[in-house]
C-alpha cells in the first residue's frame, strides 16, 4: 500500500515516523524546526495530533480526571491536554512546511470535528491512537474518507482489534497498517512482546509495525528484524525543553542513529540466498581439502600417511577422500601439493 510518497509493506524499506506530539512546547517555530530536524535525522514522515482539550475530555476537577501515577502523575486531564495540544491554526502551515522540507505529514484525529478539519487541509492518510481504538464510531468516520489508516493497538485485546479492523473494512478499505504499541510512557522494552506484533499482522493479513515509547532503539530494530513495515518514535529537539512528551522522546542524534541501525538491520535481513556471498568468496580458499602431506613417488600408493584433509581449499573436496585412498601417483608429488584427479590413477 502507498502511504504519502512511499510504498509500505513487505519488501519495501521500513517507513519511519517521527511523532512531534507536544514537543513543540507551544512554539510554532520550534514545531517547524522539529519538522526539518526529523527530515535531517532520516524520518520519512512527521506526525502531529489534532485535538483540543474540549474534544478529548471535559474541564472537571473531580477524582476521575486526575492522573495518579506515571509520567503525568498529579496532572488533571484537561490541563494536561491544554499544555500538549497542537493549535489547529498551525496545522496547515506545518503541513506546508513538511512539503517544502520533503517529508510526509499526517495526523491523529481524536473526534469527527478533527477529521473534518484534516480533510479541509488535505491530509492524505490518518493515524488512530491506541486509546481511541475502542472508539468504533470515530474509526468508521475516518474509514469513510477512503484514505489509508495506521492504527495503534496498545492495551487492545484480540477481540477489540478485530472490531476496529472490521470497522475499517466495513467501508471496503484494506489500506490498513496495525502497530504494536505498549501504551506506557516510557514503555519497558521487556514488556513489548513483539511476537504479538507479527502474529497480529498474520492474523489480519495487513502490514504491521511498532509504535515505540521505549527509550533507545532496541525495540525498533528488533521489530524490523521481525518484519515490521512501520516504526513510530516520539521526536524532540532537546529533552531539556520541558513538555508532556519530552522525557520519552528521542533527540535528533538518537533518532538518526536509530534510523541508521534500522537501515543496517534491513541490509542484514537481506534475501533468501544460499552459497557464498561476494564477501565470502575470497575465503573459500580456507576451507579444507585433500593435500599431499608427505612426498609421494610416482607409482606409490596414496595412504593416510601421505595425504590428509587440511586447510587450505585448493585440493579435491574432502568427500572424495575414500575414493582417493589406494590410488597411485602418476608422477612425483611433493609435500604441500593439492591433490587433483589428474595426479592420480588406479
Amino acid at each position: 500500500m502507498k502511504i504519502g510518497t512511499h510504498e509500505v509493506g513487505k519488501n519495501n524499506p521500513t517507513y519511519i515516523i517521527a511523532e512531534m506530539s507536544a514537543n513543540h512546547a507551544g512554539d510554532i517555530n520550534r514545531a517547524k524546526e522539529i519538522i526539518h530536524a526529523a527530515k535531517e535525522a532520516g524520518a520519512d514522515c512527521i506526525k502531529i495530533q489534532t485535538y483540543t482539550p474540549d474534544t478529548l475530555t471535559i474541564d472537571c476537577d473531580n477524582k476521575y480526571f486526575h492522573i495518579e501515577n506515571g509520567t503525568w502523575n498529579g496532572e488533571n486531564l484537561y490541563q494536561l491536554y491544554q499544555k500538549a495540544y497542537t493549535p489547529w491554526d498551525w496545522q496547515k502551515e506545518l503541513s506546508d512546511e513538511a512539503k517544502i522540507c520533503g517529508i510526509d505529514f499526517f495526523s491523529t484525529p481524536f473526534d469527527n470535528t478533527a477529521v473534518d478539519f484534516l480533510e479541509q487541509i488535505g491530509i492524505e492518510f490518518y493515524k488512530i491512537a491506541s486509546f481511541e481504538l475502542v472508539d468504533i464510531p470515530l474509526i468508521e468516520y475516518v474509514a469513510s474518507k477512503g484514505k489509508p489508516i495506521i492504527m495503534s493497538t496498545g492495551m487492545a485485546t484480540l477481540a477489540e482489534i478485530d472490531e476496529a479492523v472490521s470497522a475499517v473494512r466495513k467501508f471496503g478499505s484494506d489500506n490498513l497498517i496495525l502497530l504494536r504499541c505498549a501504551s506506557a510512557y516510557p514503555a519497558i522494552t521487556d514488556q513489548m512482546n513483539l511476537m504479538t506484533m507479527k502474529n497480529m499482522g498474520d492474523t489480519f493479513d495487513v502490514p504491521y509495525g511498532l509504535s515505540d515509547h521505549s527509550m533507545g532503539s532496541v525495540g525498533a530494530v528488533t521489530a524490523v528484524a521481525l518484519g515490521a513495515s512501520v516504526i513510530e518514535k516520539h521526536f524532540c529537539i532537546d529533552r531539556s525543553i520541558e513538555n508532556p512528551d519530552s522525557s520519552f522522546s528521542m533527540n535528533p542524534k538518537e533518532f538518526k542513529q536509530m534510523v541508521c541501525d534500522i537501515r543496517q538491520a534491513e541490509k542484514s535481513i537481506g534475501i533468501i540466498k544460499y552459497g557464498p556471498s561476494e564477501q565470502e568468496k575470497e575465503n573459500l580458499q580456507f576451507r579444507r581439502s585433500i593435500f599431499c602431506i608427505k612426498d609421494i613417488k610416482k607409482g606409490e600408493q596414496l595412504t593416510d600417511e601421505n595425504i590428509g584433509i587440511i586447510r587450505p581449499g585448493y585440493g579435491l573436496k574432502p568427500k572424495y577422500y575414500s575414493e582417493v585412498i589406494g590410488q597411485v601417483a602418476l608422477q612425483d608429488i611433493k609435500r604441500g601439493t593439492p591433490i587433483q584427479f589428474n595426479l592420480i590413477g588406479k
